[in-house]
């Protein structure tokens, strides 16, 4: 008899599936956040994994959650020589402040990430402003002035960079029903609503800062050299 989880395998009671090389029939459905896979018989799981007589944890459950702690210090008593942790305890053990120095490498990435991401939104308007000095020039020709300019230039930028965020942030949603589709159980991919308007804010600024520059150069630029410019 075995239990497991409904999403990795696509399986569903009655169906059958490889493991340990042998072959289990699916007789239940274990609800989500169970902290176990697979609920196979002790004696059996011991057999096939060449592990008689030998357990890595044991979870156990009380009948009154206010009961957790005496409990645990009772078994502490009798069971010295093994760690015995409430659920919350355990769960902690895997979290990033249980890690040294993993939130500070967390930091770096994700600052590392936010800078390249800024300088290539920057670069990128900063490129396609510069490719456009002829057209500024044409508008300078027929008179309009370079605040002119370079406001149709923000404006236009704007619009790209919040365009641009919104397609980013739906094509997370994409990614993530490919992620659930084709390698489900593999990866996992968290969306976090509050990097939203960060993200977004990081494109707007790099976008505004890429076009602002190249944008005022080209605007003072005598028309001719503006219509010049190769």
């Amino acid at each position: 008899m075995t239990t497991i989880t409904r999403g990795e395998h696509k399986l569903h009671v009655g169906d059958t599936m490889q493991m340990l090389g042998q072959s289990w029939r699916v007789c239940g459905i274990v609800d989500q956040g169970m902290l176990a896979r697979v609920i196979v018989p002790l004696d059996r799981l011991q057999e096939l994994a060449a592990s008689s007589n030998q357990l890595s944890i044991i979870y156990a459950k009380v009948d009154d959650p206010r009961n957790i702690h005496p409990v645990i210090d009772a078994l502490r008593q009798q069971l010295k020589d093994y760690p015995i942790y409430a659920m919350e305890e355990y769960a902690s053990l895997f979290s990033v402040n249980s890690i040294p120095m993993l939130r500070e490498f967390i930091y770096v990435v994700i600052g590392l990430g936010v800078l390249v991401g800024f300088l290539v939104v920057f670069l990128s308007m900063y490129t396609a402003v510069l490719e456009r000095t002829r057209e500024i020039g044409v508008l300078k020709a027929l008179g309009a002035s370079p605040l002119y300019i370079v406001n149709i230039l923000l404006r236009e930028t704007l619009l790209l960079a919040i365009c641009g965020s919104i397609i980013g942030i739906a094509l997370t949603f994409g990614t993530k029903w490919v992620i659930n589709s084709v390698v489900h159980g593999s990866l996992i991919q968290a969306t976090v609503p509050i990097w939203w308007p960060i993200a977004a804010g990081i494109a707007i600024g790099g976008a505004l800062l890429g076009a602002t520059y190249p944008g005022l150069k080209a605007a003072r630029q005598n028309a001719i050299e503006a219509l010049a410019y190769e």
